[in-house]
């Protein structure tokens, strides 16, 4: 070793930071050389040059405009590489310097594209010469250590890169290793995805890093057989699916389309993906069984965004790389309920995602309403068939839709939600189909909509009727009894919730007007029904709920509707006004309601 000449080359650029490096470097040398009898020193040296390194590379990257900062950070960190590609420098200074220097010469890579390459050279270097085992270690740490307080992409891109031929190399224990590194890569992705405004171009490398991985996973899989390489395919399909989400985060839509989005979909039919088992859920959850299993709750934290993809019904150019026909899954979506509820239950993933953009969630309604329209199949119209256990999904999966419906900016995205809100809770069989609007309204906040939930309570209690009478004309011999699922009692709780809140007195006005005005009308038309029909369905017509309604619900809301329209008629600002206007129609819908229930009450016996 000694009759090696370390002296390195002096460029003008390279003055005091060229010697400094020299003696630093000169140190490594001879502290390695006197074995373990200098290991403080070598330790010692090998912290110097990682400081020494970072004062560089900080130099650079805080004074970006400065050329000569960045000129001499590429000179410095080429001298590195030059260093330990020398054959001079043996393995033990490679050993000493593996644990450290992958991370310091990774910060140089954001400072140029020259930078990023010989920090990818610098990495590739120590994953060539070092264990495997020991740069996975390394490499992750790197990663993991950073992804809080690093921001910036090109960091990670050459260690993503590193690690992807790291795999590569790896001689036993594929799946366990693959597996510990796997939550970390992704860690990263979701921090820079979710930091980025979307418009640096050094993203896409970031994922093609990403992609790179996916690619030596593959490469690995290949390698092996039974019930490893189905372990393994079932981890590489999860991280294919989480790389797809968090891509969208990020990166400008168009090249997403172009670019990323058909090579991720084309590992698809390797890892037994189908369009149809993404979108109900089968397939993710076969995955997860097989290379997660059941007691592994934090590992799924770092795959939460598994289940938000919609990109088959996007890219023309996903569809084939995945060799699906999207028209065959739309069809058995069509005419299998079962599986399209649960391709509703995983698209409340997207609805009510905060992070995805909102062109996904438009492409994601799209793609409800193209499963939901034309001649669809229902097996579970019959009142007695227990569908139950479908229920809590596909709740919430109109909670997330409301969510769209309210918080879209476009008008026809708006009615396009809607539109979807209406054939999801139509594709709800009638038994079931109260329970869940009642459970909406009760769990809104929102006073348009409970309004707008109530008018299909009164839609659905219209329709039921008229079901009842052209029953009654056609079955004039036979009387059969028809069971109601919507001219019932609990229909007045609805009523009720909205004008006397369970917090007690009158609801508040204007802010809660359209609900009121809404459970006013829906009460005037069950109560104009029931007495022309001559019916009770509801026990509306029963004194004690006449009564109860009159003392309880209308004359409080009358009293405090009065005051308001007085109060503000005696102001003359806008606000005002706007007051008056939303509460005159609920004003005559009140007095009508009022009129109603007291020609009611006089005959009462």
């Amino acid at each position: 070793m000694s009759e090696c000449n370390h002296s390195l080359s002096k460029p003008e650029l390279l003055q005091p930071s060229e010697s400094r490096l020299q003696q630093i470097l000169n140190s490594l040398s001879k502290s390695v050389e006197g074995g373990d009898e200098d290991l403080d020193q070598s330790r010692s040296s090998v912290l110097d040059l990682i400081d020494f390194l970072n004062s560089i590379s900080e130099a650079a990257l805080s004074y970006p405009e400065n050329g000569n900062a960045q000129n001499t950070a590429f000179e410095v960190l080429s001298q590195v590489y030059q260093y330990i590609c020398s054959p001079c420098t043996d393995q033990g200074i490679l050993d000493v310097l593996s644990f450290e220097l992958p991370k310091a010469a990774a910060r140089f890579a954001d400072i140029s594209d020259r930078c990023l390459e010989v920090a990818g050279n610098v990495i590739d270097r120590f994953v060539s010469m070092c264990s495997p085992r020991d740069m996975l270690s390394v490499l992750c740490d790197a990663l993991d250590s950073s992804s809080e307080t690093i921001k910036v992409s090109g960091y990670f891109t050459p260690l993503l890169t590193g690690l992807s031929k790291v795999f590569l190399s790896i001689q036993r224990r594929h799946f366990e290793q693959v597996k510990v590194a796997v939550p970390v890569i992704l860690k990263v992705l979701k921090a820079i995805s979710f930091e980025s405004d979307g418009k640096h171009t050094e993203l896409q490398d970031l994922f093609d890093a990403a992609l790179g991985i996916a690619n030596s996973i593959h490469a690995v899989c290949a390698k092996l057989e039974g019930i490893v390489n189905e372990k393994l395919r079932a981890l590489l399909g999860l991280y294919v699916l989480q790389i797809m989400a968090l891509v969208s985060v990020c990166i400008d839509y168009n090249v997403l389309i172009s670019a990323l989005l058909p090579q991720l979909s084309s590992f698809f039919p390797y890892c037994g993906l189908s369009y149809l088992g993404l979108i109900t859920g089968s397939d993710v959850d076969r995955m997860t069984s097989i290379a997660i299993g059941e007691d592994e709750e934090d590992y799924m934290s770092y795959l939460s965004y598994v289940k938000h993809v919609i990109w088959g019904h996007i890219s023309d150019g996903a569809v084939i790389a995945a060799k699906e026909n999207l028209i065959a899954v739309k069809d058995e979506l069509r005419n299998d309920q079962t599986k399209r509820w649960q391709a509703i239950g995983m698209l409340k993933h997207v609805f009510a995602s905060l992070s995805l953009p909102w062109k996904l969630k438009e492409h994601a309604i799209d793609f409800l309403l193209c499963i939901m329209d034309g001649s669809i199949s229902r097996m579970y119209n019959d009142e007695d068939t227990d569908c139950s256990s479908y229920m809590p999904s596909l709740f919430a999966a109109l909670k997330a839709v409301q969510r769209v419906i309210m918080d879209a900016s476009d008008t026809l995205q708006r009615r396009k939600a809607f539109d979807a809100f209406r054939k999801v809770l139509a594709d709800i069989p009638t038994s079931q189909r109260f329970d869940i609007l009642k459970a909406l309204i009760t769990n809104s906040n929102s006073s348009s909509m409970i309004a707008i939930l109530l008018d299909i309570v009164k839609g659905e209690m219209h329709m039921e009727i008229c079901k009842r009478e052209n029953d009654r004309i056609i079955d004039t011999q036979n009387k059969v009894k028809h069971r109601t699922f919507f001219w019932t009692a609990s229909v007045l709780e609805l009523v009720e919730l909205v004008l006397r809140p369970q917090k007690g007195g009158p609801p508040s006005l204007p802010e809660q007007g359209d609900a009121v005005l809404s459970a006013l009308n829906l009460y005037r038309f069950i109560l104009i029904t029931e007495s022309t029909g001559k019916t009770n369905y509801t026990g509306v017509l029963s004194k004690s709920n006449l009564q109860k309604t009159y003392n309880e619900w209308l004359l409080p809301l009358r009293t405090l509707v009065t005051g308001i329209m007085a109060e503000s008629k005696s102001d003359c600002d806008q606000l005002a006004v706007d007051i008056v206007c939303s509460l005159n129609p609920v004003e005559l819908v009140l007095y009508r309601c009022i009129e109603l229930v007291e020609e009611k009450l006089k005959h009462s016996t």
